[in-house]
Formats: C-alpha cells, structure tokens, sequence
C-alpha cells in the first residue's frame, strides 16, 4: 500500500470514528428524556422567560475518539517509517498524532448549541437553565419548568 493510499484511508477512518461518535452523544434536549427518567415524577413550576442567551455546551470526550485516533495513528506511522526501528518511530508518533486528533475530533462531533434560559417563577424567584436550543423560547413566554431526578429542562 502506498503513502497517498494510507492516508486516504486514515482519513476516511476518521471521519467515520467522528460520524459514528455523534450518533452516540446523548441529548440535553427540553425534549427527550433518558430511560431512568420515564414514568418517574417530576415537579412542575410555571413562570415567564425574562432572557434567553444562545451557549455552547462543549462535546463529550468518553476516550473512545483518542483511542481510535491512537489505533488508526499508529498502523498509519508504522507503514510511513522504513525498516524496522523507522517503522516503530512511525508508529508512535501516528498514534500520539492520532490520539491528539481523536480527542478532538470527539468533543467537536458532540458540541452542541444550547440555550440557557432564565425564567422569573410566580412566586417572583428566579432560575437559569441551560439545555440544547431544539425549542425556540422567547422573552416573556409561559414556560413549565420540571425538575427531578437532578435534571430540570423548560418547555412551553
């Protein structure tokens, strides 16, 4: 296998990896809701949005993204070196290159955009919550915001 060869299928391995790792990031959608969290009760408060502020909540990083990035580093490295001791340096810097990559390439495919959403309750207390930004909210929207089992998200 040549060189071009070998890094276009590095490439498209990656890609794959960062595919395959976004299908598996869980949600924070106001939404959707965990296994745990079905059929369970939850306390409801009502109030009004007074901000909404569009935020980042950065990716994931399980591990599995560098330690593919270290597999698929290291069989690319291995192949670039020649001979035995050239193939062996190759190898280890394909997989620390790799693993760097995968770590990035990891939290990149599982950033997602949020909102954090300030509601002012009834009773004139107030809270921020932040979740993804799936529902569009609007100042001075009546929103229910549910808490329970440590999670709370706003819906309309």
């Amino acid at each position: 296998m040549n060189l071009s060869n070998l890094r276009g299928l590095s490439r498209g391995l990656v890609v794959m990896a960062a595919v395959l790792l976004a299908g598996c990031a869980g949600s924070l959608s106001g939404s959707s809701y965990a296994p745990a969290q079905a059929q369970r009760e939850m306390t409801v408060r009502m109030g009004v949005v007074d901000s909404v502020r569009h935020v980042a909540i950065s990716g994931t990083n399980s591990g599995t993204g560098g330690l593919a990035g270290t597999a698929i580093g290291g069989i690319a490295g291995s192949n670039i070196g020649g001979g035995n001791r050239g193939s062996a340096v190759g190898a280890i810097l394909g997989a620390v290159g790799g693993a760097l990559a995968g770590h990035a390439i990891e939290e990149a495919a599982t950033k997602k955009n949020g909102l954090e959403i300030t509601v002012r309750f009834d009773n004139g207390n107030m809270s921020a919550i932040t979740q993804e930004g799936d529902e569009v909210f609007n100042v001075g929207d009546r929103v229910r915001v549910l808490s329970g089992g440590g999670v709370t998200r706003v819906s309309h």
